[in-house]
C-alpha cells in the first residue's frame, strides 16, 4: 500500500475541525500521514487538534500564508507518493482514499482523482444535491469554463505531478519551491488544475462517487462572490501570460460560463438581485452559452428572477420542490454511471 499524505490547512474552522480530522481519521486506506497545517488560526483549531492522540498526525506551524500557502507547506514535507487536500470545514466519506487510490494506481496516465461532492449545511447536515460535474475528457478550454474538481477537498493528486510543475520564487525572504501560487487568495486550484493540463501530459478525471461533504457557508457572501471572480480574472490574466492562444480564444465563453457559475451559487445563497445581474453579465459576456447550456442557463435565469421579484415564501415552496426533483435525478444518475464504473 502505497503512503498518501493527507494536507489539511487550519485557519479559524474551531467549529469544524473535529468533524474534518475524525472523517479522515476513520478512513478505511490506513496507510496515510496526516499533515496538519497551523496557518496562524487565531481561534481554538490548534488546541483541539491536539486533543486527537493518533501517531499519524504532525502539526506544522507557520505564519499566515493563506491557503495556497498552507498547501505548499504541506507539499514541502509530505512523505507519500499520494497527496489528499481535505479543508479544515469539509468532510470525507470512508472509503474516499482508497477509491482514489484504486483509480490512480489502475490509470497510469491520470494524475489528479476528483470525486463528486455533496452539499451540506454549516451544521453538517445533507442538503440533498450535489456538485455533479464532467469526469472525462477533461481539455484546457474545459478547465477555462469551470473548475470540475469543485472544490479544495476532492481530489487526489500524485506527487510526481507537483514536481511536474513546480517553480522557485522568493515571497518571504529564502528560495522555496511552490506549487499552487500564493498570489492567489481564491480560485488557487482552478489556476494549478489549468497549468497541469498545460504544461504536462498527465489527465485529470473523476469518478462518479460523492465522497466528499463540502459545507455551504454564506458569510460575507457577497464579497466573496466578487472576490471570486475578480481572482478568476487573474488566473485568465495569467494563463494567457504562457498561453495567449488558448485564452483569446474562449476568453468570452469562459467568463460567462464564470458568470453563470457564480450567479447558481447567488441563487443558492438566496441572494437574488446578485444573481440576476450575474446571470445577465454572463448573456452579455457571451450570448452563445444559452446555446451551450441552453437548459442550465435558463434555469439559472428564472431561478434568479424568481428569488429576486416572488414573496419569499412563495419563492421557499418552489425551490424546495425543485431541489427535491434536481436531488433525486443526481443520485439517480450517481448510481447510474456507479454501476457503470463498477
Amino acid at each position: 500500500m502505497k503512503k498518501v499524505s493527507v494536507i489539511i490547512p487550519v485557519y479559524g474552522v474551531e467549529k469544524y475541525i473535529a468533524a474534518t480530522l475524525q472523517s479522515a481519521l476513520d478512513q478505511t486506506y490506513k496507510n496515510f500521514e496526516l499533515l496538519i497545517i497551523d496557518d496562524a488560526s487565531p481561534d481554538k483549531s490548534i488546541e483541539i487538534c491536539q486533543q486527537f492522540t493518533d501517531p499519524r498526525i504532525k502539526i506544522i506551524h507557520q505564519a499566515n500564508r493563506g491557503l495556497a500557502g498552507a498547501r505548499n507547506t504541506g507539499i514541502r514535507h509530505a512523505q507519500g507518493e499520494y497527496l489528499a487536500f481535505l479543508d479544515g470545514d469539509d468532510l470525507w466519506l470512508p472509503d474516499k482514499l482508497e477509491k482514489h487510490i484504486t483509480h490512480l494506481e489502475n490509470s497510469t496516465n491520470v494524475g489528479v482523482s476528483f470525486s463528486r461532492s455533496a452539499f451540506i449545511d454549516k451544521a453538517g447536515k445533507a442538503l440533498g444535491t450535489y456538485q455533479m460535474p464532467k469526469l472525462k475528457q477533461i481539455t484546457t478550454p474545459y478547465l477555462l469554463t469551470c473548475n470540475p474538481v469543485g472544490n479544495g477537498s476532492a481530489a487526489v493528486i500524485k506527487k510526481e505531478v507537483f514536481e511536474a510543475i513546480k517553480f522557485q520564487d522568493n515571497l518571504y525572504g529564502i528560495i522555496e519551491d511552490y506549487y499552487f501560487d500564493e498570489h492567489f487568495r481564491q480560485s488557487e486550484d482552478l489556476e494549478c488544475w489549468i497549468r497541469i493540463s498545460i504544461k504536462t501530459n498527465w489527465e485529470i478525471e473523476g469518478i462518479p462517487e460523492a465522497l466528499t461533504l463540502y459545507r455551504v457557508n454564506s458569510e460575507g457572501l457577497s464579497a466573496n462572490l466578487l472576490k471570486q471572480l475578480d481572482f478568476w480574472e487573474k488566473v485568465i490574466e495569467k494563463t494567457r501570460s504562457y498561453a495567449p492562444e488558448i485564452v483569446n480564444q474562449w476568453e468570452t465563453l469562459a467568463r460567462a460560463y464564470q458568470l453563470q457559475y457564480l450567479a447558481r451559487n447567488a441563487v443558492r445563497l438566496q441572494a437574488g438581485l446578485m444573481a440576476v445581474k450575474l446571470v445577465n453579465r454572463a448573456l452579455t459576456s457571451n450570448w452563445r452559452i444559452l446555446f451551450k447550456e441552453p437548459r442550465r442557463m435558463l434555469l439559472t435565469l428564472v431561478a434568479a428572477y424568481f428569488l429576486w421579484l416572488l414573496p419569499k415564501s412563495i419563492y421557499s415552496f418552489i425551490e424546495t420542490l425543485a431541489l427535491k426533483k434536481t436531488g433525486a435525478n443526481q443520485q439517480h444518475r450517481i448510481l447510474q454511471e456507479q454501476l457503470l464504473n463498477s
